[in-house]
């Protein structure tokens, strides 16, 4: 079975980066999809960020287009998010969660994933 851990997350100042990573185990990487999420206090989780199991195809939302970039490497069994010029408003935990092959039209949709991570906070805040 698919296990994801995501890592990389902590303090950061207004307009600083992060780059978290999502390890699987328990099954290869090389068939998923892999989409990062993220939930505020008080608020829904919202989708992020979603690569093909090829590489391919990345989406992200619109709220981080421009600063964070989805990448992974099939043979470390790794996906990474980077996070450039981050905003207090990206304040939350980050998930990442796998889907088969594609990310598909409705990838920032939780329902739309199976596995999932543990979580890793992110606080942006000076």
């Amino acid at each position: 079975q698919l296990q994801l851990v995501e890592s990389g997350g902590g303090l950061v100042q207004p307009g600083g980066s992060l780059r978290l990573s999502c390890a699987a185990s328990g099954y290869t990487l090389d068939y998923s999809a892999i989409g990062w999420f993220r939930q505020a206090p008080g608020k829904e989780r919202e989708g992020v960020s979603c690569i093909s199991s090829s590489g391919f195809v990345t989406n992200y939302a619109e709220s981080v287009k421009g600063r964070f970039t989805i990448s992974r490497d099939n043979a470390k069994h790794t996906v990474y998010l980077q996070m450039n010029n981050l905003k207090p408003e990206d304040t939350a935990v980050y998930y990442c969660a796998a889907v088969r092959l594609s990310c598909g039209s409705t990838w920032s949709l939780p329902s739309s994933f199976g596995s999932w991570g543990q979580g890793t906070q992110v606080t942006v805040s000076s």
